[in-house]
């Protein structure tokens, strides 16, 4: 009752006496019948049932669906979610930020096409996710969140960490719900999980009031006063939190489904597909764009590359396709895009979109005919009003489209010069990366060199998580994933950050694969504690750091177009050390053991396999690899 009390101002008893009483009399003619039978029926099971609470049937709705791993930072609005998670066998993993525990679940989301499953705290907890979150958006990953919050009752009334969370998610998830009784729990997760999948994939949100989720005899205690105060409104008080309470957990515990609903996949329509099949029969110089979207179920991977296989036209491959055909395939494509796309006469855009990454649409001839197929109508269409004009603009699943258009080609193959065209391009600018990386460089190691070591190094099992800005611009020239779903950065966010919770996530996910992580030394600042976690849930990841002391992919533009370098100014840390001090391995490559580079890449791989997560702190300089690059 105290806190009932502080909830009004002073002086105005009188008013809110009134607004309870019509408010309680308004409830009591809508359902008083149907709520009083309700309590009667929960009261005879109170004595067995006290013990149960919701986390219970968060726990079942998610082992239902297959999910593993259920990543967190605790916190008592959602203590019952992680202890009923671990009582069911769903890996418990707790991190140091809440944003990691996001962006592990996109990791799982990504690598297993699940949806991947995070629980926060309320308040500063959900807020703290919000990049994380909208990350998942625009990169079209089913995460599912969820989220404590105050109780029912104690919402909008300052309650602790209670903020209007809905308000916040609901520009960035594509299903937002708060459940208000404890028998919609299952209910409210089923339809969540199948909109995350379902269309265009992405983050979805479930509010989880504290009096949802802990036990009736622990709600009631603090919902009902031992000892109801005496007079009228004493009575009125106590009968209106009564029945607030009946209507919480009637049929809580009633047997409800668990499992899955069906999912909306949409699929291109024949005659769309059909008309495809022609557009790309008379084509004599035909290019293939391929994105995430591609690799999204129901279409298996090894199909896929089959497919592409089959069709025989070379490609281009960005996002999760990366690393679909494996390294040196004479169908893939690296280099040139742009020119190469000037030369097409027929683009095919399999779930590829033209955002700044295509130049908004500018790079593509307007000479060429332009097939897009993209589950977001919307989003396929972007810039079409402006910068360039589709043939065909197919909405439905990416993957499936790819083996229907190949079905429907039958075998028919093109001329051999033109993939050979375009691997001569790719073998001029190899040649010059190269060249790149036997020239000498100021200070400390040339990044380009350590790049093409690492590329000889890195396994065939292994994950390459990529977070950081003019490191990982190189690496992206010259690493090449070693498979499909091999390959982890941001997308199309570009958000810094990621690195330790895309590691956590893909190595629980394959604990047989290594992972590498290549970091910016700017970017690794915002995962270097989650080092800890690594080591306390003994997840054996190795980070490589190229570390030249700087923002230089903004450094590369600020200073000669602003004539300053503030802000962008590191300093070559001993980020190796620090890993150690929270109980990881760290390794040290400089100029004073350049002819080892290969043998300490060695020793971590074995560090790794030894169980032990690793940093491994490159000492770079810097080339003019990357001028004129952008940031912005």
């Amino acid at each position: 009752m105290e806190t009932f009390a502080a909830a009004a101002p002073a002086g105005s008893f009188f008013p809110s006496f009134v607004l309870l009483v019509c408010g309680t009399l308004v409830a009591a003619v809508l359902g008083a019948a149907h709520r009083l039978g309700l309590f009667n029926r929960l009261m005879h099971k109170v004595d067995k049932e006290n013990i149960r609470h919701g986390g219970e049937s968060v726990a079942a709705v998610l082992r239902a669906h297959g999910v593993r791993f259920l990543f967190t930072l605790v916190g008592g609005h959602i203590s019952p979610v992680l202890v009923a998670c671990e009582k069911l066998g769903i890996r418990v993993v707790d991190t140091r930020h809440e944003v990691t525990a996001v962006f592990a679940a996109d990791a799982v989301a990504r690598l297993t096409g699940t949806v991947g499953v995070a629980a926060v705290t309320a308040g500063p907890g959900l807020t703290n996710t919000v990049t994380a979150v909208k990350n998942a958006q625009i990169a079209q990953s089913p995460v599912l969140l969820l989220g404590g919050a105050a109780s029912t009752l104690l919402q909008n009334r300052g309650a602790l960490q209670a903020i209007d969370q809905m308000s916040l998610f609901q520009p960035l998830c594509k299903f937002c719900a708060s459940v208000r009784r404890v028998r919609d729990i299952m209910p409210t997760l089923r339809t969540a999980m199948a909109v995350a999948q379902s269309g265009t994939p992405g983050p979805v949100f479930v509010e989880l009031p504290i009096d949802v989720l802990y036990p009736y005899f622990m709600v009631q205690k603090e919902m009902v006063p031992a000892k109801p105060p005496k007079g009228l409104m004493g009575r009125v008080v106590s009968w209106y939190l009564e029945n607030h309470l009946a209507n919480l957990f009637a049929g809580a515990w009633e047997p409800q489904p668990e499992g899955p609903l069906p999912l909306d996949i949409p699929q291109a329509p024949p005659q769309q597909v059909q008309r495809c099949v022609e557009i790309l029969s008379r084509a004599k110089r035909p290019l293939v764009l391929l994105g995430s979207q591609a690799l999204l179920p129901p279409t298996p991977a090894d199909k896929l590359r089959d497919a592409m296989e089959t069709l025989g036209v070379p490609c281009f491959l960005g996002g999760m396709a990366r690393g679909l055909l494996g390294r040196n395939h004479p169908l893939h494509v690296r280099q040139n895009r742009s020119a190469a796309l000037k030369k097409a006469d027929v683009v095919l855009l399999a779930g590829i979109v033209c955002d700044f990454r295509l130049s908004y649409g500018r790079v593509l001839s307007h000479s060429s005919k332009i097939i897009i197929v993209n589950r977001n109508r919307r989003e396929m269409l972007i810039n079409s009003d402006m910068f360039w004009k589709p043939q065909e603009a197919v909405q439905g699943d990416v993957g499936s489209f790819m083996l229907k258009l190949v079905e429907g080609l039958q075998g028919q193959t093109w001329a051999s010069d033109w993939a050979e065209e375009l691997q001569q391009a790719d073998r001029q600018k190899e040649q010059s990366i190269r060249e790149k990386a036997m020239m000498p460089v100021a200070q400390h190691l040339n990044p380009v060199r350590v790049l093409q070591l690492v590329e000889e190094t890195l396994p065939d099992n292994s994950i390459l998580v990529v977070d950081g800005g003019d490191f990982v611009g190189t690496a992206a020239h010259m690493v090449q994933p070693r498979g499909p779903l091999r390959w982890l950065d941001p997308g199309a966010f570009g958000t810094l950050g990621v690195g330790a919770g895309f590691a956590l996530g893909a190595k629980l996910c394959l604990p047989d694969a290594e992972v590498w992580c290549l970091f910016g030394d700017g970017a690794f600042g915002y995962s270097l504690i989650e080092f800890d976690t690594f080591v306390r849930h003994k997840i054996p990841v190795m980070a490589l750091i190229g570390n030249d002391a700087g923002w230089t992919q903004i450094s590369r533009e600020q200073v000669p177009c602003l004539g300053s370098n503030v802000a962008c100014g590191l300093a070559y840390t001993d980020y190796h050390k620090a890993a150690m001090g929270l109980g990881a391995q760290g390794l040290l490559l400089s100029r004073e053991n350049e002819d080892q580079v290969v043998k300490v890449l060695r020793d971590a791989q074995q560090k790794c396999q030894d169980g032990h997560p690793v940093v491994v702190n490159i000492l770079i300089g810097r080339t003019d690899f990357r001028d004129g690059s952008i940031a912005v």
